[in-house]
């Protein structure tokens, strides 16, 4: 693998906090940007304190703010505060995700810092984006997923359910990555800077658009489904014999014939009119699951997996935390790595999806305020 990495030679500052723009930053890290995290003095960023479960680490912290150095500023002190506009004169990107309005309150917005550096990336991530009705309303990730219609669609009809993970807050954050990578892309062509205004609410916005084109016009909205798909089936959880649950697929009218003939072992099902369409099939959900449901009971789930394996029908393990580190295609590629913190190496995935002969960057979890003598050297440190 190559030595250098893509991003190397590029300096990103970011006033952070929780999980949107720590991810979109600790992406950039990963590939070889110079990532300087402003944090407030003592506390620093407060998803420090959201847990201690990665043995005395915040766990979100762990996640998304490795490889970056910390830079502690009380930022209502004047000369912290143009400590941090003298180290802007030399960066390439500035992200921040501070409450509405601060930014600006600071001079830390695109037209104050690109007249010190015409060069300068500035990206802000709000909840609702810098204009509009909503554009000074506080926003957590929760509050975008329902928002968002999210919420909408997902849990059961009995009430809904917010997903699993930070799902808003990721989908900003990998806007705001994808967006920072294009810009400096076009300001390699034309020299210069540019603003990004990533809006929490449009991002998740357009994850919604199958819903939302499936209630296009006034059409009823797809139903919660639980872990099933609101318009395909069967496609979701099915237990087995053992009560383990298996996670299976049908997409077309092939695989239903397959499904029928090699997995329920029922072929006289494949062209039984209550269920020789997708649609007549989600339409009698109930009564074709108790099918299924009939058919599973004598097996254990490996067996009704070796079934749909046979059948090359999609199917996985409903896995929990534990099995997904143990996961075996994880480990068949090499994916675990070691990162250090300041509690000790702990495990990490490795970034996804890089080039071909690209090493990631990989650097520490750093303590609040690391970095604060060596980065002030540098500002004070004749050009």
């Amino acid at each position: 693998m190559q030595t250098s990495h893509p991003l190397s030679g590029i300096t990103v500052v970011s006033i952070e906090h929780a999980i949107a723009a720590p991810f979109c930053t600790r992406h950039l890290a990963d590939l070889g940007a110079r990532v300087i995290k402003v944090e407030r003095p003592g506390e620093g960023d407060f998803a420090r304190a959201y847990d201690n479960r990665a043995r005395g680490m915040a766990s979100h912290f762990v996640w998304v703010n490795r490889s970056k150095e910390s830079l502690a500023l009380d930022l209502k002190n004047s000369e912290e505060l143009e400590a941090l506009h003298h180290l802007l004169e030399s960066a390439d990107v500035f992200v921040q995700n501070l409450a509405p309005g601060a930014a600006d309150r600071m001079g830390l917005n695109f037209d104050t810092l690109s007249k010190r550096n015409a060069g300068l990336i500035v990206c802000d991530i709000s909840g609702y984006g810098s204009n509009g009705p909503y554009r000074g309303k506080k926003a957590y990730d929760l509050l975008i997923q329902s928002e968002a219609g999210f919420l909408s669609v997902t849990g059961t009809e009995g009430g809904p359910v917010k997903a699993g993970c930070s799902i808003a807050d990721i989908s900003a954050g990998m806007y705001a990555y994808s967006s920072i990578l294009a810009a400096l892309i076009q300001r390699g062509k034309s020299g210069k800077g540019c603003r990004i205004d990533v809006s929490m609410l449009e991002c998740m916005a357009e994850w919604m658009g199958f819903p939302l084109y499936y209630a296009l016009d006034g059409a009823p909205p797809p139903i919660p489904s639980g872990a099933s798909h609101a318009s395909i089936f069967p496609y979701g959880p099915f237990a087995a014999g053992d009560k383990r649950t298996v996670m299976l697929g049908i997409q077309n009218e092939r695989e239903w014939a397959k499904f029928c003939e090699q997995v329920l072992e029922q072929p006289e099902l494949r062209n039984d009119d209550r269920f020789d369409t997708n649609s007549k099939r989600s339409a009698a959900r109930a009564e074709l699951t108790e099918i299924i449901l009939q058919a599973f009971a004598p097996l254990t789930a490996q067996e009704v997996i070796a079934r749909l394996e046979k059948a090359d029908i999609a199917n996985a393990e409903v896995r929990n935390m534990q099995q997904v580190w143990d996961h075996p295609q994880l480990r068949a590629r090499g994916r675990w790595m070691e990162i250090d913190t300041p509690v000790g190496p702990m495990p990490a995935l490795m970034p996804p999806g890089l080039p071909d002969g690209v090493a990631p960057y990989i650097g520490p979890v750093p303590r609040v305020g690391q970095h604060n003598e060596a980065i002030l050297g540098e500002l004070k440190a004749p050009a």
